[in-house]
Formats: C-alpha cells, sequence, structure tokens
C-alpha cells in the first residue's frame, strides 16, 4: 500500500514580461492551479518567473518587476494552497534588498516552505540576477522531501545528484527551456531537456515534476515539452507537446524513491559512487545526507 501516494501536476503556461501583464501572469497561475486542483493533483509545479515572464530588457526593468517573499505573488499562491491542500511549486522574480534572484518557491497548506534561488544562470539572465546563494535545499514537508531545481541546472547532473543524495523523494524543476541549435526536437518531438530531465532521474532513482513555458516573447521562442518522470526515468505519463498551455498529469508514489536505489543484488547506484575519488573534487557536505 502506497504510504504517500500523490497526483503530481506540471503546468504548461504563457506568461509575458511587461507590466501591463503582471497580474494578468499571476491570475493565470491561479485559473491553472485550480484547475490542476480540481482534477485531483496535490503537487502542483508552475514554470519559471511565471509571475512576470522572462526577457526583461534592463535590470531598472527587472526590478520593477520583481518582489519580496512576502509579496503579492507568494500571498496569492499561499491562499491558494491552503484552501486546496496542496503543496505548490513556482517561479518568481525575487527581490532581497538591492539583489534580484531567479527563485522557486515552495508552498504548502500551512504557507511558505523554503525557496530556492537559481544557481546557473542562462545568458542574459547573468545580466540581471545574482546567481544563486542557497545551496541545494532538501525540504521536508507533508508529502514528503522536495527538492527544487530550475531550468539550465538540469544540465549541470551534480544538481539532481546533490538533491538525491541529501534524500529527495521528487524534483520539482520550473523552467523557461528556450530554443537553442537544431535540431531542437527528434522524431518523437521530444527536446533535449526532456531527456536530459528523463537522464536525472534515471541515475539518480527520483520522480522529477518539470514545468515550462511555451509561446514567444520579445524575440525568445519556449520548448514547452513538459513532462513527470517516474523513479525508473521513464516519463509517468505523456509529454507535453511544444506549443499551447496544458496541464500534465501523473500519479506519484514519493515513498517509492527510497526503495527504488538497489538495482541488482550487485549494484545499488548510491552505495556504488566512488565519493572516495570524487570528494577532493566534487564532494558536498552543505546538507544532512539521509540514507535511502
Amino acid at each position: 500500500m502506497s504510504t504517500s501516494a500523490i497526483t503530481a501536476a506540471a503546468v504548461q503556461c504563457d506568461p509575458q514580461v511587461g507590466l501591463e501583464n503582471k497580474d494578468k501572469n499571476l491570475e493565470r497561475t491561479l485559473e491553472l492551479v485550480t484547475e490542476a486542483a480540481d482534477q485531483g493533483a496535490n503537487l502542483i509545479v508552475l514554470p519559471e518567473l511565471v509571475n512576470t515572464g522572462y526577457s526583461f530588457a534592463t535590470r531598472e526593468e527587472a526590478y520593477a518587476h520583481a518582489e519580496e517573499l512576502t509579496g503579492p505573488t507568494v500571498q496569492a499562491w499561499t491562499e491558494l494552497a491552503r484552501s486546496r491542500g496542496i503543496h505548490l511549486v513556482g517561479g518568481i522574480t525575487e527581490l532581497d534588498g538591492v539583489r534580484l534572484f531567479d527563485t522557486a518557491v515552495l508552498i504548502g497548506p500551512d504557507g511558505l516552505i523554503g525557496h530556492y534561488r537559481k544557481t546557473h544562470l542562462w545568458h542574459r539572465e547573468k545580466l540581471v540576477f545574482t546567481p544563486g546563494d542557497l545551496g541545494f535545499p532538501v525540504f521536508e514537508t507533508r508529502i514528503g522531501r522536495i527538492g527544487l531545481l530550475i531550468c539550465w541546472d538540469i544540465w549541470f547532473p551534480e544538481v539532481a545528484r546533490l538533491l538525491a543524495v541529501q534524500g529527495a523523494d521528487v524534483i520539482c524543476s520550473v523552467n523557461n527551456w528556450v530554443w537553442t541549435p537544431p535540431p531542437l526536437f527528434d522524431d518523437a518531438g521530444r527536446c533535449m531537456a526532456a531527456y536530459l530531465t528523463m537522464t536525472a532521474s534515471h541515475v539518480n532513482g527520483v520522480p522529477i515534476v518539470a514545468a515550462n513555458r511555451v509561446g514567444e516573447e520579445r524575440g525568445a521562442k519556449f520548448l514547452g515539452c513538459s513532462l513527470i518522470t517516474g523513479t525508473n526515468g521513464w516519463p509517468a505519463s505523456e509529454v507535453a507537446a511544444p506549443e499551447g498551455d496544458t496541464i500534465v498529469y501523473s500519479g506519484l508514489d514519493l515513498m517509492a524513491t527510497r526503495s527504488a536505489a538497489i538495482w541488482n543484488e550487485l549494484n545499488d547506484l548510491p552505495r556504488d559512487r566512488r565519493t572516495d575519488l570524487y570528494d577532493p573534487l566534487l564532494g558536498y557536505r552543505g546538507g544532512q545526507a539521509y540514507p535511502r
């Protein structure tokens, strides 16, 4: 019998930059989260920077869009999470003093649980945001341990691994995957970011709920392809199309992650890691390493 059965939802939508769009962006997230909750989802993931859009022309414009963690976006999401009894992850433009961060927040029925600041900044993000300074936290929740990552982070295998070795039962991935040099999609219609998500899930034995945006914004195009993987790395349901607002759903047993590590009688990925060799260069001792 499952001990932490949930229905996860990866929400794919098209937020737009511009102060004239900010309230509409937030309202759209509330509509889509409500739709997902109506379908039984209780872990719902929104894209990166979903309350502001992505393509800031200047730092000044980013400041005008940014909010503190106590701002109206987190407040509105918190009220909805409380009223529906859900866990919600979404990306915001965070203001902390004079610093701007590309941030993912995790909210539960009792309010804000924690936040993660994007570590690996992509392209012009480096001209706007401060690189994340919180490491790779894993948060204890009612439904299990939740880790967060943002977009370009998935290209760095260390991120998912560090979340996994800290005992993450699920990783929530908020994204603005952009068009990259072709080919953008393979014959199955999947983009490279989807395969990187599947790979990170597979090699760490942890499901990933990856929500990406769609549409165009100031010359940037976005890939869609939101997906949810199981502990084996394969999509647990359909992979979203490259275009159009949609919600991908899948049932997950988060506690299954804790029994997914053993591959056979001789191989266990976490145990087989040669940390005696890795640690001088890649070791991580900043968090509690839970056994699985």
